[in-house]
């Protein structure tokens, strides 16, 4: 049972971290590099000394080198906003990698599309 309730804890603070960051981000910091960025998802390490921050983002290609780098270079401004904010023992070092599910997702949607385009093109007729 305890496990369980580390579970939930961690996930909890994955969540406040998410929503703390974004908030900051949005508001607060002024690399032009970094522009529009949605946080999608945390991970936490078991020790709460490290934590993936996963991101999207309208950029591409060097746009998105250019983001990745922005939020790096940040992160030490990130980490000190957010221990203001969240009460745990120890603040964690942020890792921001970038959250290539969404674009997946779209090309999935698009060669779904397609087929289903050709499959409709290639079925005979039905009689009745």
């Amino acid at each position: 049972m305890p496990a369980n309730k580390g579970f939930l804890r961690r996930d909890r603070i994955c969540e406040q971290i998410r929503r703390e960051l974004a908030e900051v981000i949005r508001t607060e910091l002024r690399d032009p590099r970094v522009g529009m960025v949605s946080l999608t998802e945390v991970h936490i390490s078991a020790d709460y000394a490290h934590a993936k921050v996963y991101f999207s983002s309208l950029a591409a290609g060097e746009q998105l080198d250019s983001v990745v780098l922005g939020l790096q270079n940040a992160s030490g401004f990130l980490r000190g906003e957010l221990g203001k904010r969240i009460s745990i023992h120890s603040t964690p070092q942020l890792h921001f990698i970038f959250d290539e599910s969404l674009e997946r997702g779209e090309k999935m949607s698009k060669l779904i599309s397609e087929a289903a385009a050709i499959s409709d093109q290639t079925d005979p007729p039905e009689q009745a």
